[in-house]
């Protein structure tokens, strides 16, 4: 399974990116996470159905100062780097 999901809400400068390059890789996830110039929080993500659901479930709490309003998730066909990386804003 390969996705994009993008957090809304209270997601930057609260550890977000580090919390889920935590997150993927206790989960066994390729991909990558990244801050967006409009505020959210963008994450591509591939692994087995159930590790990348558990991500997804994980993103919708969010770490301890977060405030998430919502995931926005969509298929991709995008090439997934191996292992989980924190990339910079775009």
């Amino acid at each position: 399974m390969r996705l994009r999901l993008i957090v809304r809400g209270r997601v930057q400068g609260v550890w977000f990116r580090g919390w889920t390059v935590d997150q993927a890789e206790a989960l066994g996830l390729d991909g990558w996470v990244r801050n967006r110039r409009d505020g959210d929080v963008e994450i591509l993500v591939s692994g087995p159905d159930a590790a990348v659901g558990e991500l997804i479930a994980r993103c919708r709490e969010g770490p301890p100062a977060a405030g998430v309003e919502r995931v926005e998730v969509e298929e991709t066909d995008e090439t997934v780097p191996p292992g989980f990386a924190q990339r910079p804003t775009a």
